[in-house]
């Protein structure tokens, strides 16, 4: 099991190790080749202008899309839901509002029930976290707070607005690599 993690900024490192606690190869992607054979890819948090400057400028974009294209799973977490939406990289057809639960000292932990993802809910932290604005038809929401979605998945591509690295619990991840065992059959 190959699952590749954007590495050209942003919380990429704690998803490696994550990965690598249940079973799964991590890989850093950096570069097109990067993505060739990957089971899955996760698009972490960090700061969503820089990512996404950072795909333009190591071209990672068509690799991206190509990825989604072949019905990869693909995970965006914090600003990795942002550079997923349809205003960025158009795998999934939401928009975002950047930092809608407030600056970084508004940040903040709930628990969130994620049903068909875990059993019990799971510890959220969101950090200068976005929420759902807009949701296309077919995507469905996982979870919201305070009213808005703040977790959902169409086809391939699973959003979160929370940073499930960051917690000592490995049942994301492991969801996750299970997609990509499914995909891969």
């Amino acid at each position: 099991m190959r699952i590749g993690v954007l590495a050209v900024q942003g919380g990429f490192a704690v998803h490696l190790t994550h990965l690598g606690s249940i079973g799964a190869a991590g890989i850093e992607v950096r570069a097109p080749a990067d993505l060739r054979g990957l089971d899955g890819l996760i698009l972490p948090g960090g700061e969503s202008t820089t990512i996404s400057k950072g795909i333009e400028s190591a071209g990672l974009a068509e690799g991206i899309r190509e990825h989604h294209a072949e019905r990869r799973p693909i995970l965006g977490t914090c600003a990795g839901m942002i550079v997923a939406d349809r205003d960025h990289l158009g795998l999934i057809d939401i928009t975002t509002r950047r930092n809608a639960f407030g600056r970084q000292l508004a940040s903040f932990e709930d628990e969130i029930a994620l049903p068909g993802i875990t059993d019990s809910p799971v510890r959220a932290v969101f950090i200068r976290a976005p929420w759902v604005e807009q949701l296309g038809d077919s995507v469905e929401v996982l979870a919201e707070l305070r009213g808005h979605p703040v977790a959902v998945r169409q086809e391939n591509v699973t959003a979160l607005s929370f940073h499930p690295e960051l917690v000592g619990d490995d049942r994301i991840h492991a969801w996750f690599a299970g997609r990509c065992v499914r995909s891969r059959a």
